[in-house]
């Protein structure tokens, strides 16, 4: 088998283990945390979860890399959005590590440790589902 057929096969199982995993690290955060975790911190890997399905939403065979051809320029949008918005969460989730270790009344530093974990997790494991997508 050529590693495209393996890809395929396997891609969006080892995708789904990873996000899997990312929040499997959130939630363990959450439940071992001494305090009440505010909200906040839950957005970032909302939104890295948005995000992958958003760029997941796009099939690579719509794609046109041409740089002269207009034609495919909301995909591209769609695209730079969903890009945006998971550099975004995961810019978050790296402002809510810092606040958590400098701060000794919120929640500890692991939680801000598993957000990004969380937010690296489910960002990886949409880009692995959407390179093992079929044609």
């Amino acid at each position: 088998m050529e590693f495209g057929e393996l890809l395929a096969i396997f891609g969006p199982g080892v995708a789904g283990a990873i996000f899997g995993t990312g929040w499997w690290f959130w939630v363990d955060a959450v439940v071992c945390s001494a305090v009440i975790v505010p909200f906040v911190h839950y957005l970032p890997g909302i939104f890295a979860s948005f995000a992958a399905l958003m760029f997941n939403c796009v099939r690579k065979g719509d794609l046109d890399y041409s740089p002269y051809d207009d034609g495919d320029w909301r995909l591209k949008l769609w695209l730079f959005i969903a890009y945006v918005v998971s550099f975004v969460s995961l810019a978050a989730s790296v402002g809510l590590l810092i606040q958590d270790a400098l701060v000794k009344s919120g929640p500890s530093a692991w939680t801000g440790v598993a957000g990004v974990l969380q937010c690296v997790f489910v960002l990886i494991s949409g880009l692995i589902y959407w390179i093992s997508h079929p044609e």
